[in-house]
């Protein structure tokens, strides 16, 4: 028995059949144009994390004595028998620091009134000794030293008694702890600078006159920090961009203080931002992106 089609039928079937072919012939050239089509570049991000930052006012001077006592004879016309101590060495209150021979015959000794460093020495065996004349010794006390630093007048009222110090000085590895003693109650009018006298208790030898630095510990800052290289400066200002919605938002920035490679953001941003790493002009606002997370130390 023979089948009979319509003739509209066939034509429907033969129509479907055409555009499946189309279809088919199509999705390869499809999917080599979404090959082709441009991605959304990779930035690294991390997030905006809490920290504090010390307040650092850094102040040079010299290494001066805080209290240097002049060892002399009680009497003239005594003459050096015997040196027992030298420049540079330390020494205890009552300690024998030379021998000189009285006119009359016998000795007397010299001591040593406080304890401490013997910065100079005249004494030479042979000299003659006075109570008027130039001193025999002469001791820092208690081995006790200030660092002298001048301070800008935009920072002498920041500096403080008893502020914590760093300080660095020249010949000496590291850095000795000090704290600030006193600050002087006039400022200097042609150079508009004013003194502080950090002291300095170390049993370090320290020459005086020797160059010094110290960073001042005036205060501490917490709130948002970001990389330095977070931050864009320009004409348009201070800004951060980060990254929300897979799309560059640029923010307009207040900056505060810096330390180790970090910045205080004190307005702009919050905890938990996805901030960009390394913040460039090539980035524009709604930039499509793809955020790669990243920890401060860069992996």
């Amino acid at each position: 028995m023979s089948r009979f089609r319509a003739p509209g039928h066939s034509r429907k079937l033969a129509a479907l059949t055409a555009a499946g072919l189309l279809c088919l012939a199509a999705q390869p050239a499809r999917a080599a144009d979404e090959a082709d089509a441009p991605k959304a570049p990779s930035v690294s991000v991390l997030k905006a994390a809490k920290s504090c930052f010390d307040n650092i006012v850094e102040v040079s001077g010299i290494i001066l004595p805080r209290e240097e006592t002049a060892v002399r004879p009680e009497r003239p016309g005594l003459k050096v028998a015997e040196v027992l101590v030298d420049a540079g060495e330390t020494v205890t209150a009552g300690q024998t620091l030379a021998r000189l021979t009285l006119p009359e015959g016998g000795n007397v000794n010299v001591q040593a009134p406080v304890a401490g460093t013997v910065s100079a020495s005249t004494a030479t065996i042979g000299a003659m000794a006075s109570g008027r004349g130039e001193a025999l010794f002469n001791i820092i006390a208690r081995s006790e030293y200030d660092l002298v630093g001048l301070v800008p007048t935009e920072d002498i009222g920041k500096v403080a008694a008893n502020q914590p110090a760093s300080i660095r000085i020249i010949g000496n590895p590291g850095n000795i702890e000090g704290k600030v003693r006193r600050i002087a109650p006039t400022i200097e009018p042609n150079s508009q600078l004013g003194q502080a006298f950090i002291g300095i208790t170390t049993n370090r030898r320290l020459a005086v006159n020797t160059s010094g630095r110290a960073e001042i510990k005036t205060g501490q800052s917490c709130g948002v920090a970001v990389p330095l290289t977070a931050v864009l400066y320009g004409s348009a200002g201070t800004v951060v961009q980060v990254v929300r919605r897979q799309r560059i938002e640029t923010r307009r920035v207040e900056v505060g203080l810096t330390s180790g490679g970090q910045i205080e953001i004190r307005e702009g941003i919050n905890e938990g931002d996805d901030v960009v790493a390394r913040a460039g002009a090539l980035l524009r606002e709604g930039d499509p992106v793809r955020p790669v997370a990243i920890t401060a130390s860069g992996k």
